[in-house]
């Protein structure tokens, strides 16, 4: 008997590719019709999201660490940790006269501000109530009714990710002037890819698109291009399960589980006439292969790489998304 039978059959996750020029390939814009992403995109922001945003990495706040800070829907945030690591969160201005906690010191697990000594260990404190708050091992959010407008739910809706401690993840931000939706459109349209992205995808097919509510995925195969001439071909679902939250996961292929979500949060208030929102990206990886284990190993040497990496692909993202709100806002936008 063969030492090797019974054994599953090793294969490299890396193909050869070199894939059609960027005017050989077959046009997508009769698929990606406008009246389908639109319907999409407002199935999503029909569903609830309890008042939930998303703020920042997890990572990003530590304990004995400094505040965070963030604009959401034009109201102040400012995050801290206790000592034991118990995530606090409230306005982010001072109570007293007005200081921004974020500028402010953690002093043993209590927010001290800076300008007068005024203590806040996350507990009401006159004029101050904290928000509630759920740190979920990649992302921190935070629940804004007054932003939210809907019904408050206690948790937040965390997307399914591979089980803890098989996966990798990297937590990417940027800021564009758009609305949250203007980043959700961007995202339910996948038949851009390999023409807005030739230096990372290739042969990207549409295999089914949403039906309804009821069967609400883009599932698409795509090779995703290493180099010029390697690519790593999968197959991956897109959905959005909220009104500020697109996910892609990979169903089929390397690294099937992994997922990556794309967290749309406004910074500025709704009647801002010039809106900003914050693009917050978590890419959880997860593998199967023995070697997986040095890459978690290494994360925190691949987690820069794999932030640049969203970065080129949100340089361009963020065009389109600001592309369509101006459209919107001066009544160009032909959808």
């Amino acid at each position: 008997m063969s030492a090797g039978r019974g054994r599953a059959r090793w294969t490299p996750p890396l193909r050869g590719r070199r894939g059609p020029g960027w005017a050989e390939q077959a046009p997508t814009w009769q698929e990606a019709r406008p009246a389908l992403i639109a319907e999409a995109l407002k199935r999503a922001g029909a569903r609830p999201s309890g008042n939930w945003f998303v703020v920042g990495a997890s990572r990003d706040i530590r304990p004995g660490g400094g505040p965070f800070g963030r604009t959401v829907g034009g109201e102040e945030v400012v995050l801290w940790r206790s000592d034991t690591g118990e995530l606090r969160a409230g306005p982010g201005s001072c109570p007293h006269l007005g200081a921004p906690l974020r500028d402010s010191r953690v002093v043993c697990g209590t927010l001290v501000c800076h300008w007068h000594g005024l203590a806040l260990d996350g507990t009401p404190f006159a004029g101050w109530e904290p928000y509630p708050v759920h740190d979920d091992g990649v992302l921190v959010w935070v629940r804004l009714d007054a932003v939210g407008g809907e019904e408050p739910s206690p948790r937040p809706p965390v997307p399914v990710r591979p089980a803890p401690g098989r996966g990798m993840d990297a937590v990417f931000t940027a800021v564009g002037r758009c609305e949250p939706q203007d980043v959700i459109a961007n995202r339910l349209d996948p038949w851009h890819g390999s023409w807005f992205h030739p230096y990372s995808f290739v042969d990207l097919t549409v295999a089914r698109a949403p039906r309804g509510e009821d069967d609400d995925a883009f599932v698409v195969d795509v090779s995703f291009r290493v180099t010029a001439r390697l690519v790593v071909p999968v197959r991956a679902e897109f959905t959005a399960p909220g009104p500020r939250t697109v996910v892609m996961r990979i169903t089929e292929g390397e690294g099937t589980t992994s997922v990556v979500e794309t967290h749309a949060t406004p910074l500025t208030a709704p009647t801002e006439p010039r809106p900003r929102t914050a693009v917050v990206e978590a890419v959880v990886a997860a593998s199967d292969r023995r070697g997986f284990a040095l890459a978690r190993a290494a994360a925190p040497l691949l987690r820069p790489l794999m932030r640049r990496t969203a970065g080129r692909l949100w340089r361009d993202d963020l065009a389109y998304a600001e592309r369509r709100w101006a459209l919107r806002d001066t009544g160009r936008f032909p959808g």
